[in-house]
């Protein structure tokens, strides 16, 4: 089979898992090569992503590897045969990649947490708070380019909106929600969709307050997706270049410590939700 072309970060992750799977168990490609009358060649394309691996050969390589962990096993097996082509497929070619990738994750995961400081977190957006945000990021960005941004930001929202919502929490401060991204109507709009989201019990919102004492987080923006098992957790980072996506276990660590620590600074979502409330009679 020939390696594809690009490898998506769902296929990244499963070629770096059965690669920290080999290193555990001190071998070498080669030698698994050898084990599975493959190519060490062949060993590192599916190790970084860019050829596929079936359930059968996912599940010898983890008993070479010494692996007993059953629930991590059928987590990858799961993840090298899923033929899923979701939504974002369409926009491959029109957006960069990042788009889809971020769009995969959130698709797949089991629970989604998210820090936004600056702006109203992506799944929350309207399509008039999106675009702002895009116009004024990318100026001068033609119509053909920032319409299917636009447009690929409100189908993330399947996510939370679907019949079977992905559980959904998000730490939104409170600078975020004041700053008028666009015209004063676009702003009132996009606080009047947050507060329907809650309404419908959709998403846990909490808010922390600007006149939060102790808060060092202010240049923290970050989403924490839930894997099918802990190991399998993917954290999302703005980075200068984009998106930056965590998946070595400190780092993921730290994270999870991270929003915890931010959420003890926050609202309870009953009172954040009346927070909010108070801001659209403001605005």
């Amino acid at each position: 089979m020939a390696p594809r072309s690009h490898a998506t970060a769902r296929q990244v992750r499963l070629g770096t898992e059965l690669r920290r799977l080999r290193e555990a168990a001190g071998l070498k490609a080669r030698e698994v090569a050898e084990l599975l009358n493959s190519t060490s060649a062949q060993i590192s394309q599916v190790e970084l992503g860019l050829s596929g691996a079936s359930e059968e050969r996912v599940r010898r390589l983890a008993a070479h590897y010494a692996c007993t962990d059953a629930e991590l096993i059928d987590a990858l097996v799961a993840m090298a045969t899923d033929r899923t082509r979701g939504w974002w497929e369409e926009y491959r070619g029109v957006l960069p990649s990042v788009f889809q990738d971020t769009a995969e994750i959130e698709h797949h995961a089991t629970f989604l947490r998210e820090v936004a400081i600056t702006h109203v977190p992506g799944l929350l957006q309207t399509a008039d708070y999106a675009r702002a945000v895009y116009t004024y990021v990318h100026p001068g960005l033609p119509e053909s380019e920032l319409t299917p941004r636009v447009e690929h930001r409100q189908m993330r929202r399947a996510v939370i909106e679907s019949a079977d919502p992905t559980p959904y929490e998000t730490l939104i401060h409170e600078c975020a929600l004041r700053i008028h991204v666009g015209d004063r109507r676009t702003s009132a709009s996009q606080l009047r969709l947050i507060l329907d989201e809650i309404e419908r019990g959709h998403v846990t919102v909490r808010v922390i307050p600007l006149a939060q004492h102790g808060f060092g987080g202010a240049g923290i923006s970050m989403m924490y997706a839930g894997g099918p098992v802990r190991r399998l957790d993917t954290g999302l980072r703005d980075a200068p270049t984009g998106v930056a996506f965590v998946d070595a276990e400190a780092q993921l660590e730290q994270l999870r410590a991270l929003f915890l620590r931010m959420r003890e600074a926050s609202l309870e979502p009953a009172a954040s939700r009346d927070f909010i409330h108070c801001l659209t009679k403001e605005s």
